[in-house]
């Protein structure tokens, strides 16, 4: 994380604060027993650091239970730097065995709806979602029967359907496909920024500033601040993503992990609106294993791919934030196999950013093991962005009930060393 210089950082939504941050010794302290047994109206003092899809929606899910929440990012959120910013982000509900994650972006999808439309601009675009396999693949059929449990409408489409339904794709080699058309795509930096500005109008309290890593075992009952000061409260929630292991590296410095991610966008044929969302879905070619995917043309950003394989490990300060060409030529090799409209298609624009990963693609919620009041929130693993509604009210429900994680796949324990991905 970028160390401060001391001076005061400035502070995005200034005109919507509508308290003065709890820095020093103000208030009343309640003590972390009484915040286990905490109930909505009870006031208790939450703060959380990292104002990302998990941390902002940490943050509003305590809100909406009446505790006194202080919401902590040190450069804004979904800001350049983080993994959740830049423009879009897939929402879907194909995860083959693992039916917790359609249930969980089923859930969230609700909440990203309704914070939809709050905003000025569309934060979820239902273009529909393309899943497609070369094979017989067990994600496809598990996928299926998830869809099928839950009442999902979705339509599963062999190679010459897919063809006849989506002609800007080649289906050449596809053997079949699962369409999601209630799933689409996420404005992902609009989303945060309009969630952090919806919280603060009722309420909730934002500062940019930089939290220092906490040092002391037992209940934590303050954070230092590079501007000066201390921030207290009785619970703490660190969802800071790529940066969760500098704070944490006892715990976490060999569990999470970030790699470089590389994305374009590139421009369609003029005047063809076969690549507008009203008809191209959001895609992903499952390739065997080896991912990649991409949106239609959002906005008229371009239309965009990315190579979902781990990129090489980074650190989140230090990596270069421009493009490389052996990443172009990658995606520019695929896009023209499976995408030849798109031939020669100049390049619009490109992204640099991180996956902060577990070994495994599971979700980290639970509590850190010798710091009694405080919350662990990561490993988003590339696909986390659309959960952040389902993991904030995981993250609220683990901060106020006290005890341990009780979905056992999320829990610290569950994080190995070794990288190797089981969850896509």
């Amino acid at each position: 994380m970028e160390k401060g210089d001391g001076k005061p950082p400035g502070v995005p939504f200034p005109n919507l604060s509508r308290r003065s941050l709890l820095i020093g010794a103000g208030g009343v302290s309640i003590s972390p027993a009484l915040l286990r047994a905490a109930v909505p109206g009870s006031s208790a003092r939450v703060a959380v650091i990292g104002a990302g899809t998990f941390g902002a929606w940490t943050a509003e899910h305590l809100r909406r239970s009446g505790h006194k929440v202080t919401l902590v990012d040190m450069a804004g959120p979904a800001n350049s730097r983080a993994s959740s910013g830049g423009d879009s982000r897939m929402t879907r509900g194909a995860y083959g065995k693992d039916a917790v994650y359609t249930r969980m972006a089923l859930d969230s999808l609700k909440e990203w709806k309704a914070l939809s439309a709050t905003a000025g601009l569309p934060i979820f675009t239902p273009c529909g979602v393309l899943f497609f396999f070369p094979s017989e693949e067990a994600y496809l059929t598990d996928s299926i029967a998830a869809h099928r449990a839950l009442g999902l409408p979705s339509e599963l489409l062999d190679g010459p359907a897919l063809a006849r339904r989506f002609p800007m794709i080649n289906f050449t080699d596809v053997h079949a496909g699962i369409y999601e058309p209630g799933f689409g795509a996420l404005m992902a930096r609009r989303a945060v920024q309009t969630l952090v500005k919806n919280y603060v109008v009722a309420g909730g309290e934002y500062r940019q500033d930089l939290v220092q890593a906490p040092v002391q075992d037992g209940a934590l009952k303050s954070v230092k601040l590079a501007s000066g000061g201390t921030l207290e409260a009785d619970a703490f929630v660190f969802a800071l993503g790529p940066w969760l292991p500098k704070y944490f590296p006892g715990v976490l410095g060999s569990r999470i992990f970030a790699t470089r991610q590389e994305i374009f966008y590139f421009a369609p044929p003029e005047g063809d609106r076969r690549f507008l969302p009203d008809v191209m879905p959001g895609w992903a070619d499952f390739n065997a294993g080896d991912m990649y995917y991409g949106f239609p043309d959002l906005e008229a950003r371009g239309v965009k791919f990315a190579h979902d394989q781990h990129g090489v490990a980074v650190d989140p300060d230090t990596q270069s934030r421009e493009h490389t060409q052996a990443a172009l030529d990658e995606v520019i090799s695929f896009r023209d196999r499976r995408f030849p409209l798109l031939k020669g298609a100049p390049v619009l624009g490109a992204e640099v950013c991180q996956y902060e990963n577990s070994s495994n693609g599971d979700f980290l919620i639970d509590r850190h093991p010798t710091m009694t009041n405080v919350v662990l929130v990561g490993g988003g693993s590339g696909h986390g962005f659309k959960h952040g509604p389902e993991v904030g009210r995981m993250a609220a429900t683990l901060v106020l009930a006290g005890g341990a994680q009780t979905e056992p796949r999320f829990s610290l324990a569950t994080k190995g060393e070794t990288q190797r991905r089981e969850v896509h």
